[in-house]
């Protein structure tokens, strides 16, 4: 007997949506993917589109300089203001828009996590306290493509952003454009496709990284 499964439809998982289509944007589909409707999706930073500016606070005790690599950030960066802070003459703590430390830089190498620089020493040596502000600029979702999300990601495809409203296929080279829930939105966990393989720990993280973005997993 030959046995028939019905397809996700598009939309079905959604409950609740904000009026005049506020809960949805149009997003990019990044290159070789291939998922259903329905599919929870992760936002990757292009860093073509991303824009970066740093500045020494002032009142820095040490003179020297950041500069960005190239490219200055990777698909992980947030929007808003890094900030290197001195914790000591060669050493500063980096953390992100959020407060959340990413990591320490050593003056005279590089740094290489969601923002990429070198803190160069001066004539007059850094000390604790002193403050380096690195401002990203990241549009959103312009500035991004979509992947399905990916629990064991690290380039940011592990961070549970949005679903997808229709399903997708690309090639190499290849993007497309569909319509995916981005906001203020009541969905299906049952209808939703979730990775596969996805533990209940890695359930919970994408639900509350959903959460966060305002889509309410019921």
């Amino acid at each position: 007997m030959t046995v028939f499964k019905e397809p996700r439809h598009a939309g079905e998982f959604i409950l609740t949506e904000a009026s005049g289509h506020r809960s949805r944007e149009g997003i990019t589909i990044a290159e070789n993917q291939a998922f259903e409707a329905g599919t929870v999706l992760a936002l990757l930073a292009q860093t073509g589109g991303v824009t970066t500016t740093a500045k020494a606070t002032a009142g820095n005790t040490g003179n020297g300089a950041l500069t960005f690599g190239d490219p200055s950030v990777n698909s992980k960066v947030k929007n808003g203001v890094y900030r290197a802070t001195a914790t000591a003459e060669t050493t500063f703590s980096v953390e992100d828009p959020n407060g959340v430390n990413i990591g320490n830089a050593t003056v005279g190498a590089a740094f290489n996590k969601e923002v990429k620089f070198t803190i160069a020493a001066g004539a007059a040596a850094f000390v604790a306290g002193d403050t380096f502000e690195v401002t990203v600029g990241v549009e959103s979702p312009g500035d991004y493509h979509a992947v399905a999300h990916d629990p064991d990601g690290e380039d940011g495809s592990e961070k549970a952003s949005a679903i997808a409203i229709y399903p997708a296929k690309t090639g190499t080279g290849q993007t497309s454009k569909i319509a995916a829930i981005f906001r203020d939105a009541e969905v299906n966990g049952e209808c939703v496709a979730w990775a596969e393989g996805i533990t209940a720990d890695e359930k919970a993280s994408a639900v509350a990284d959903l959460a966060s973005a305002g889509i309410i997993v019921r």
